[in-house]
C-alpha cells in the first residue's frame, strides 16, 4: 500500500481535527460552500467524488466477467454475502444498536438517519481498495477482478432499489429522486467516463494504462480526504456536543465487518474452494464502498445528518478492521486448507 493507504485511519483523523476547527472558525465560508446545490446534489463534493471513484474503477475490467464460471462457488458466496446478507443484516443491527441498545445515548431526532447512513454503508461493496487487501493476501487476481466486475455491474442496478427497500422498511421517507440521481452521478457516469478512458489507454498499450494508474492512484484518497474535511466541517458542532456517537456508531459497523468475513470465509471453505479465491471473496464482503456511500448519504440526507456522520465512520475504521481481517486470513490458511484438503 502506498502511504495513503497505508496510514489512511490517521489522515481522517487529521480531516476530523482540520474539520471541526474550519468550521468553527470560518463558517460563513463553510456554509457558502454546503449552499452550492442542485437537486440536493452539492456541486463540489460531487466533483471531488469523481476525482476520487474514477481512478479506481479505471483498475475495473469489464471483459473480466467471462472469468466467473472458472470459480462459480466462490462467486457465489460472494454475491450471497454481499447482496443476501449484509444490507439486510446491517439493517437489523442498525436498528438493534441505534433504536435500543445505544438509544439513551444517541440523539432521538437523528437515530433514523443514523440507521440509514449505516444501510448505505453495506448495500455499496467494495471496488477498489479489495484490490488491495487481495494483494496482501495472495489472493487469486482474475478472481478478484472478476467479483469486483461483477458486483459493480450489479450495484448500478441493485444499489437504489435496495436501499430503498431498507429504507422503507426502516420508517424512513425515501427520497426516490435523489437516491436515483445518486446512482447516475456516483455509479452510471463513473463507470462509462472511466471505461471509456481505460479504452483509450488500452490502445496504445498495458503500459500507458498502467503508467496513468500510478500517476492518478493519489487523486482518490486526497479527494476524500478533502470531501472529509468538508464533511467534517459541517458536522463538527454536533460531534463536539455527542463525541461518544461516532464510538458507539463504530459498534454495528464492527460487527458486520467481522460476521460478513467470517462468513464468506467459512462458506469458501465448506464449498472447497482454493484459500486465494476464499481471502478475496471474505474481503469484498466485509469491506465498503465508502466512497459512494458518503456521497449517497449527503446527496440524500445532507452534509449535516446522521447519515452522513454513519458513512465516515465507515471510512475513519475500515483499514485498521480490514488489516486486522487480512492478518486473520493469513495466519489461519493452515486451518482452511486443512478442511479444504477434506473436500466441499
Amino acid at each position: 500500500m502506498n502511504v495513503f493507504e497505508r496510514y489512511l485511519t490517521v489522515w481522517v483523523f487529521l480531516c476530523i481535527v482540520a474539520g471541526i476547527a474550519l468550521g468553527q472558525t470560518l463558517p460563513g465560508p463553510v456554509h457558502a460552500i454546503g449552499a452550492m446545490e442542485v437537486a440536493k446534489v452539492n456541486l463540489p463534493v460531487g466533483l471531488l467524488i469523481w476525482v476520487m471513484v474514477i481512478p479506481m474503477l479505471l483498475k475495473v475490467d469489464f471483459g473480466a466477467l467471462h472469468q466467473v464460471k472458472e470459480h462459480w462457488r466462490g462467486i457465489g458466496v460472494t454475491l450471497f454475502v454481499n447482496w443476501a446478507v449484509k444490507p439486510f443484516s446491517m439493517a437489523l443491527l442498525g436498528w438493534l444498536f441505534v433504536r435500543h441498545l445505544f438509544a439513551p445515548w444517541l440523539p432521538a431526532e437523528q437515530q433514523g438517519s443514523y440507521i440509514a447512513g449505516l444501510i448505505l454503508l453495506a448495500a455499496a461493496p467494495c471496488t477498489a481498495m479489495v484490490f488491495v487487501w487481495s494483494r496482501l493476501t495472495g489472493g487469486h487476481p482474475l478472481f478478484t477482478l472478476s467479483q469486483v466486475a461483477l458486483n459493480d455491474t450489479i450495484m448500478v442496478f441493485a444499489f437504489a432499489p435496495i436501499v430503498a427497500l431498507l429504507l422503507g422498511l426502516s420508517s424512513i421517507s425515501v427520497p426516490w429522486a435523489t437516491l436515483l440521481i445518486s446512482v447516475v452521478l456516483y455509479i452510471v457516469i463513473p463507470v462509462a467516463i472511466a471505461q471509456v478512458w481505460r479504452k483509450v489507454l488500452l490502445a496504445r498499450g498495458q503500459a500507458a494504462l498502467d503508467a496513468a494508474l500510478e500517476r492518478i492512484g493519489p487523486w482518490s484518497i486526497s479527494a476524500l480526504l478533502l470531501t472529509l474535511v468538508l464533511l467534517f466541517a459541517f458536522q463538527g458542532e454536533a460531534i463536539l456536543k455527542q463525541p461518544l456517537v461516532i464510538a458507539l456508531l463504530a459498534v454495528p459497523i464492527l460487527i458486520q465487518v467481522i460476521f460478513n468475513a467470517a462468513l464468506a470465509y467459512g462458506l469458501n471453505r465448506k464449498v472447497g474452494e482454493a484459500h486465494n479465491v476464499a481471502c478475496p471473496s471474505a474481503l469484498i464482503g466485509a469491506s465498503n464502498f465508502f466512497e459512494l456511500a458518503v456521497a449517497a448519504a449527503i446527496s440524500l440526507f445532507g452534509f449535516e445528518s446522521g447519515a452522513a456522520l454513519a458513512t465516515v465512520v465507515g471510512v475513519l475504521i475500515e483499514v485498521p478492521v480490514m488489516l486486522l481481517v487480512v492478518k486473520v486470513v493469513n495466519q489461519s490458511k493452515g486451518w482452511y486448507e486443512a478442511g479444504h484438503d477434506a473436500g466441499p
